[in-house]
């Protein structure tokens, strides 16, 4: 039950970020490995990126990739909250004093984390081919020309095999060890904090609304070049094999993209990751903790 929760919370929030996602992952791409003021700049801020997009490729592509999006937020979060959600549930978070341990937390959620990207890898590639694809006026990255989820899980499955299904899945691992023990180590601190400080009144929504916006702050700022290295891993085109040609593994992606587009290439995409991972912290976990609570309110 736990792991449903979980996921129904994740999906809950993604209806409402995806737009953002889209805006993300072409911000990511664009100007990929050039150096600034060396390429034509598609979309110059998150705003003028929705503003762009509605109007070159309809106001339907803003919820491109929704149907991986939802699968993926399902399976991962389902895996990463629902596994931490048990290791909290049997005490393994708390020290002999009874407090809760950050160092036990952040790595609950690391590993937690780890799980949940790496069995959702193959939806997430697909997902970021999807988000990518636009009007060649617009277009960032490289384009693939998928027709769904079902036909290009389908398609790279019969070219590549299983190795081509989750390529680019070592180099979401270090993205999510980071974004999810940054996440729930700070969500739960706080939350933790704010409860014995007695901020807001006991069992209150509130609290986990407050922690979860602490927590997304810190998310953004510890995660995005690791997700910029990642969209690029799996985004990037493919040899016969299915061999990526342009990035060997998420170190030589960080490293070519901070050597050609500097420091704040690697934080591209950085004001539509707080809008969209800000929000999506803050709905999920707070989803999650108040399905959690009714849950174990009328069952027990």
């Amino acid at each position: 039950m736990d792991f449903l929760m979980s996921g129904l919370a994740a999906c809950g929030a993604c209806l409402f970020t995806n737009p953002l996602e889209v805006v993300k992952t072409r911000m990511q791409l664009q100007g990929e490995l050039q150096a600034p003021g060396s390429y034509q700049r598609h979309y110059r801020n998150v705003f003028h990126a929705f503003i762009t997009i509605g109007k070159v490729d309809g106001l339907a592509a803003l919820q491109k990739g929704l149907a991986p999006a939802l699968l993926y937020q399902f399976l991962m979060n389902g895996i990463r909250l629902g596994t931490y959600g048990l290791i909290e549930a049997g005490g393994y978070l708390r020290t002999a004093e009874g407090g809760l341990s950050p160092a036990r937390s952040a790595a609950a959620g690391a590993l937690a984390g780890v799980m949940g990207a790496y069995l959702g890898s193959p939806i997430y590639m697909v997902k970021t081919h999807l988000q990518a694809q636009a009007a060649s006026e617009i277009a960032v990255g490289h384009q693939y020309k998928h027709q769904g989820m079902f036909q290009a899980l389908t398609e790279i499955g019969q070219k590549h095999g299983l190795v081509g299904l989750w390529r680019g899945a070592l180099g979401s691992v270090p993205r999510v060890t980071v974004g999810s023990s940054t996440q729930l180590c700070t969500f739960s601190s706080t939350k933790d904090l704010m409860t014995k400080w007695e901020i807001f009144p006991p069992q209150s929504w509130k609290v986990a609304l407050a922690a979860a916006m602490v927590s997304g702050i810190a998310v953004v700022l510890a995660m995005t070049p690791f997700d910029v290295a990642s969209t690029r891993l799996y985004n990037q085109p493919t040899d016969a094999q299915g061999k990526g040609l342009m990035y060997r593994g998420i170190l030589d992606a960080l490293l070519q993209t901070a050597r050609t587009e500097g420091i704040f290439g690697m934080y591209k995409g950085i004001g539509a990751s707080y809008f969209r991972l800000g929000p999506h912290t803050i709905l999920s976990l707070f989803f999650w903790d108040q399905l959690r609570t009714l849950y174990y309110t009328y069952t027990k």
